[in-house]
């Protein structure tokens, strides 16, 4: 997914913006950047993340940084902040989403005898298309406005000018874009969890399509919010951190809530429940006290030298750092049976080692509870499962299996009143060897955000939405 942070201070910056943007590191993939504005001009550092973590990575360069403005990133796609000389002035600007109509834009710029400079592994970053639309118009505002009228998909950013910072969420609103506010300074995050110790107090979340400036002695509203919203559900059950809100609804306090709604319709005999570490664990929590049996922790996380498994863009090595990351706690597996709760199943990969492995410590019973649906539809809008294809996807798999084909009627497989969404979740349960198998009901996840579905992203398990 990605993670953006900005702060403007009356004081320095480079503390406030290093540790902000490492506390999204966990939104992020690949690499990590920074750029500050001081006396002599932009200073920028880009630095890859796949074998390090973002904090190990700059610490050592935080000299070379001195000014009162500045812009970070946690990159799952490309290098960034971008820097850019324009008739606007120097700008610099970083970028979380997915642009589907970016081979388009860059035949017409092609076309108009505009270079790229294919800085991206020979692929045109989706930064300097964004900074292309902005540059061609008459006014940060107006080419702010052009970003999000041209481009297709989903794109947050930020934009540093030589006088002050100017936060921009996606045109739907499915990223987030938090304002946050302390003493002598303003901050944008993309996360509500980058403030809390910085001593930042969010002010509000932007609106879809916002664009609000900050500068060293203030913010203002430069571009009104629009309608509608349709925020990515998937903030909730697994990209966003426990202590972080979005649109005043807090995460771990969904999960419980998730996990309980789960529990209210399962009555499965089970000795404990227990969630996959990191995002299974608040659902498995909520699980445990709706049912009023215990939580415990059969598997836990090894985390000093282990990376996120899905960081490494090699699926061998993935499919490693997952294995490797997780140790088993047979004290708590043999004899037992347990109800193991998860976030999602993507692939099923990770889902069917953490299976064998507990049956081969003994477990008597594996009851697999998912926190959200069968993923179905591959993700248009975040470069969630961007380098997947849809029959990659678990629920695609099993569909492709019990019709023979690729059936054209996906939505009665994302119902889960179905018959068809019933055999599909028999299928995975099989090929998973687990003792039992449940998703979460649609109705039930959005009613455990509590927002109203219209304003919720919920395309990769229904196929719904609109604003490709």
């Amino acid at each position: 997914m990605g993670g953006v942070f900005g702060v403007a201070r009356k004081t320095d910056c480079v503390g406030d913006l290093f540790y902000g943007t490492d506390y999204l590191s966990h939104l992020g993939t690949r690499r990590g950047g920074m750029a500050v504005a001081g006396p002599s001009g932009f200073t920028r550092k880009i630095h890859n993340l796949e074998s390090s973590y973002f904090r190990t990575q700059f610490e050592p360069d935080l000299g070379l940084f001195s000014g009162n403005m500045g812009i970070g990133v946690i990159s799952d796609t490309d290098a960034q902040p971008m820097v850019f000389s324009s008739h606007l002035g120097r700008f610099a600007l970083v970028t979380v989403g997915k642009i589907t109509n970016i081979d388009t834009l860059a035949q017409k710029a092609h076309s108009t005898r505009y270079a790229f400079s294919e800085s991206s592994a020979g692929k045109i970053n989706p930064t300097e298309i964004v900074a292309m639309l902005i540059s061609a118009e008459e006014s940060f505002e107006s080419g702010i406005l052009a970003v999000q009228e041209k481009l297709k998909g989903s794109c947050t950013f930020i934009l540093m000018t030589e006088k002050g910072i100017y936060g921009c969420r996606d045109l739907l609103g499915r990223t987030p874009l938090i304002l946050g506010q302390r003493d002598g300074g303003y901050a944008f995050s993309s996360e509500s969890s980058a403030f809390v110790n910085l001593g930042y107090e969010p002010v509000r979340d932007l609106g879809p399509g916002e664009a609000i400036f900050i500068s060293p002695t203030g913010w203002e509203d430069r571009i009104p919010a629009k309608e509608p919203m349709q925020v990515c559900s998937f903030l909730w059950v697994y990209y966003g951190y426990p202590s972080s809100s979005y649109e005043g609804i807090n995460v771990e306090a969904f999960r419980y809530r998730c996990g309980a709604a789960m529990a209210a319709k399962d009555t499965v005999p089970a000795d404990f429940a227990a969630g996959i570490p990191d995002s299974g664990i608040g659902h498995a929590v909520g699980y445990a006290n709706a049912r009023g049996i215990p939580y415990q922790r059969p598997i836990v996380k090894y985390t000093p030298t282990w990376p996120r498994s899905f960081m490494p863009q090699n699926q061998k090595t993935r499919s490693l750092v997952a294995r490797m990351k997780l140790i088993p706690n047979r004290s708590l597996i043999e004899g037992k049976s347990m109800v193991l709760m998860d976030d999602s199943i993507v692939r099923g990969t990770q889902l069917a080692d953490n299976a064998r492995v507990l049956c081969a410590y003994g477990a008597r019973h594996v009851h697999m509870r998912v926190a959200c649906p069968a993923l179905i539809f591959p993700c248009e809008f975040l470069n969630f499962s961007s380098s997947r294809s849809s029959l990659e996807l678990i629920g695609r798999k099993a569909i492709l299996a019990l019709e023979g084909d690729e059936a054209m009627d996906l939505h009665r497989y994302a119902n889960a009143a179905d018959p068809k969404n019933k055999a599909m979740t028999a299928w995975i349960q099989q090929r998973m060897e687990l003792t039992s198998l449940q998703f979460q009901a649609l109705e039930d996840l959005v009613t455990a955000i509590g927002l109203p579905k219209e304003k919720l992203c919920t395309h990769c398990w229904d196929g719904s939405g609109f604003g490709f």
